[in-house]
């Protein structure tokens, strides 16, 4: 890949299998994410509710940060 930086962006092969790979991407992160859920769910309760306590605060706290980035 010789040229300037972003002439690989503009083959037209790989045009087409970027977006097929951000899509195989994201569904093994949704497999993940869904698996480790059922297992947090069958260890109980008290431990779900942590779990979800600890994801809406770095979920908050990300929004918060990338909100004070772009300012």
């Amino acid at each position: 890949m010789t040229g300037s930086p972003g002439t690989w962006t503009q083959d037209p092969l790989l045009g087409l299998l970027l977006p097929l790979w951000q899509l195989v991407i994201g569904v093994l992160v949704l497999v993940a994410v869904l698996l480790s859920v059922q297992r947090l769910a069958r260890r109980g309760h008290s431990r779900m509710t942590t779990a979800m306590l600890v994801t809406g605060s770095v979920i908050v706290g990300l929004a918060v940060l990338s909100i004070l980035v772009q300012e």
